[in-house]
């Protein structure tokens, strides 16, 4: 049985607010009236069950912002609304630096009385109401897409309604309709692995044409869309990548970068095949695949079974796609892989005020991902991808980033906002047997001899999708969808330790299309 909610009123005329008492006790809410503040402080006291105050601003004793204050201190969550005559801007503002819910201007009237308590206890309910009702009504529209011929443009369109629908139907509670989503992702999810590996060896051999034209935007060629164009322009340039950031994170970011930067364009770019570091943020830097940054500058490419970093030459590597630029302005590069290292960039702000361009990699989401597989504390704090989003919001809302982006908007530079590749959560474990020095990535593998369940995606000829080959024999192997790959030895204890975890470097909507956004200062 639903609960009635309570109501604590405090107005020094509530005898002459009884009409309004009773039409929200005939609504089905319960209404306790005081004459002054302190009678409804001492009530409080009592720890009764209290969904809402009302506190009339102009009573004596205790004023209405005076007995407001007094209840945040004990009760900061409680909602109050402030009701007064006066319409005063200082008062309002007063009233709202106080955190009061919401703000009523007498002569009252009853249905804005109720339109102020829908607002504060049921806006979670019926929001999640019109959302399930628009996502019931939307799920037949993407069926039926699903169902169509689909090229670039559609499968970045279903991606963001997917995304937007996941993000409303986590915010409403939805647990019902967020399963159906669930599946209509996984069902999107096979149907855009089959688009990939239909058209992917067709986008690489056009990938020195690919301006202009319907195909995919790729990580050798988002550097000279994005940031080129600017710094033709002679503008002040920050390039951001976040290392393992989704387009659903970026969602979730956006707002809180909304008081110092406005959005100019927002697109997606398709991040390379393996969707991993070594391979999508080289060729991003490089502008050019990994196969060729292995035969051009093989002194900064690195074998998978090499030691060492396998991203340690990124500078070098945008320094010679500047070049192919013409580009002749003063520029740096940063890698921030902990807090300390952000605290020093921001110390030395004053170098990236004074350049033209500047490219930043924050690799903390990525440390976030491989922290989850690795710790069972993180796991339980990112179980799923709601928590991995809102793990990853309260990073930045306390990273140097944060600061490092408010500095940028303040001093007029123009931000580039990327990463090299996403990540999914995987779920479905499939076998695979290799040598030894294959790598130990559970969602792509290359190496010679590989024997595999034939879900995968095979690639016999690396030097066609511009991946480069450690002997003849080698060959690419990727997992698709929410598939991981498990060795037969130990299959069980591995499938416990990486199921539900977020990898990258397979073939998924989660992975490949993620956020490339232009923003300028407010």
């Amino acid at each position: 049985m639903t609960r009635t909610p309570h109501i604590l009123w405090a107005d020094d005329e509530i005898d002459l607010l009884k009409p309004h008492i009773l039409f929200l006790e005939r609504k089905g809410y319960e209404v306790t009236g005081y004459t002054d503040g302190a009678s409804l402080l001492d009530a409080l006291e009592e720890d009764r069950i209290v969904d809402v105050v009302f506190l009339d601003e102009n009573m004596p004793g205790l004023t209405g912002l005076e007995t407001l204050q007094r209840i945040k201190a004990k009760r900061p969550h409680l909602p109050c609304v402030m009701i007064t005559k006066s319409e005063e801007e200082h008062i309002m503002e007063e009233a709202i630096g106080s955190k009061m819910a919401d703000y009523l201007i007498k002569p009252l009237n009853p249905n804005q009385i109720l339109l102020s308590l829908k607002k504060i206890l049921d806006e979670k309910r019926l929001v999640g109401e019109k959302a399930m009702s628009d996502y019931q009504r939307e799920f037949r529209e993407l069926g039926m897409r699903l169902m169509d011929r689909l090229g670039r443009e559609d499968w970045e369109d279903i991606h963001k309604r997917l995304v937007h629908w996941d993000l409303e139907l986590a915010a409403s509670g939805d647990t019902g309709m967020a399963e159906v989503l669930r599946m209509q992702k996984q069902d999107a999810g096979r149907q855009f692995a089959r688009y990939v590996t239909d058209n992917y060896p067709e986008w690489l051999a056009d990938l020195d044409r690919c301006d202009g034209s319907e195909d995919p935007l790729l990580a050798p060629k988002v550097l000279s869309e994005s940031v080129k164009p600017l710094l033709d322009q002679g503008k002040k340039t920050l390039l951001v990548v976040i290392d393992n950031f989704r387009y659903d994170q970026w969602r979730a970011l956006g707002p809180l970068l909304s008081s110092n930067w406005q959005v100019q364009s927002e697109r997606m770019h398709w991040s390379f095949l393996p969707t991993a570091t070594q391979y999508a943020r080289n060729a991003m830097f490089a502008g050019m695949t990994p196969a060729r940054i292995a035969e051009s500058h093989p002194q900064w490419w690195k074998d998978e079974q090499a030691q060492g970093s396998k991203n340690a030459y990124e500078s070098e590597l945008l320094g010679v796609q500047l070049k192919s630029w013409g580009f002749n302005g003063t520029w740096g590069y940063h890698k921030i892989t902990d807090v300390g290292a952000g605290r020093k960039l921001l110390e030395g702000f004053h170098q990236i005020r004074d350049r033209d361009f500047t490219a930043v990699v924050f690799n903390f989401v990525d440390m976030l991902s491989h922290a989850r597989t690795e710790s069972e504390i993180i796991k339980e704090l990112a179980e799923d991808e709601a928590a991995y989003r809102s793990l990853a919001m309260s990073w930045f809302e306390h990273s140097p980033l944060r600061e490092l982006l408010e500095r940028a908007s303040e001093e007029g530079f123009e931000l580039i906002l990327t990463t090299d590749h996403g990540t999914v959560q995987v779920s479905d474990p499939i076998k695979v047997q290799a040598e030894k020095e294959v790598t130990d990535n559970p969602r792509y593998k290359t190496g010679r001899n590989l024997r595999h369940d034939d879900s995968v995606f095979v690639v016999d000829n690396p030097l066609a999708l511009g991946l480069p080959k450690a002997n003849l024999s080698s060959r690419y192997i990727f997992a698709k969808e929410r598939d991981f790959m498990v060795y037969p030895n130990n299959y069980n204890r591995f499938v416990r330790y990486l199921d539900g975890t977020f990898q990258h470097g397979g073939i998924s909507m989660e992975e490949m299309l993620v956020p490339l956004v232009h923003l300028v200062p407010r």
